[in-house]
């Protein structure tokens, strides 16, 4: 998924950065107060783990600014304050969730995950289209009950087209959400893991499409 990073500790910012991107997500981090607002109007992104202490601009005055300007993506709270009154007020203002530091990473992405299951309608970490199944939590799939070897990019991808089954996807999504703004990659890029995801999915009950000039469509054939 495509995650803005709001953060101005360099340590624990490149720390959270690591870990989105070794789990497949896209990330832009931001670190500076004045930077959220436009940063978050320029892109799609799936969720924002935003810290309230930042140069410039105050977090809870962002956190309700950016609900005034209509941006639905799920805002996840890091914060040092542990006072319940802090806390009642950042759900009221718009945002999902929060965590105090400090926190455990692998809860932060959980957190993140748990946040864009809930704004997509999904009750659940598990997912299933025709034969296949995916575990979002323990990033496993299976075909038939039979695990499938993929890449964390790989994973990533099929995770956006099963979440989006039977609807076409952009290319540019795709590749919004896999790579990030500083990786050189090209479109062919994108195209090569289709190619190697359609080789592992030859067993399953699925298929991903082309629809040439515009992106892919998961769908049963069938279907």
């Amino acid at each position: 998924m495509r995650i803005l990073l709001v953060e101005d500790n360099e340590d624990l910012g490149e720390a959270i950065e690591k870990r989105l991107r070794s789990a497949g997500h896209s990330v832009e981090w931001v670190r500076d107060g004045a930077d959220v607002v436009s940063a978050a109007e320029g892109d799609n992104f799936d969720a924002v783990a935003l810290d309230l202490m930042l140069p410039n601009r105050d977090g809870i005055g962002l956190i309700a600014e950016l609900r005034r300007r209509k941006f639905n993506a799920p805002i996840l709270v890091i914060t040092a304050r542990s006072e319940i009154d802090d806390k009642v007020s950042l759900l009221d203002l718009g945002a999902d969730d929060y965590l105090v530091k400090p926190f455990d990473l692998r809860e932060l992405e959980a957190r993140l995950r748990a946040l864009i299951r809930r704004t997509g309608g999904q009750t659940t970490s598990t997912l299933g289209v025709g034969n296949l199944e995916l575990d979002l939590a323990g990033l496993n799939a299976a075909v038939a009950g039979k695990s499938l070897e993929l890449g964390r990019r790989e994973f990533r991808l099929l995770e956006i087209l099963v979440t989006s089954a039977g609807k076409v996807v952009p290319k540019e999504r795709l590749m919004n959400q896999l790579f990030n703004f500083d990786e050189a990659v090209s479109v062919n890029a994108l195209e090569l893991h289709i190619s190697r995801l359609r080789k592992k999915l030859e067993a399953a009950s699925i298929e991903i499409g082309t629809v040439r000039g515009v992106g892919y469509v998961l769908r049963t054939p069938n279907g």
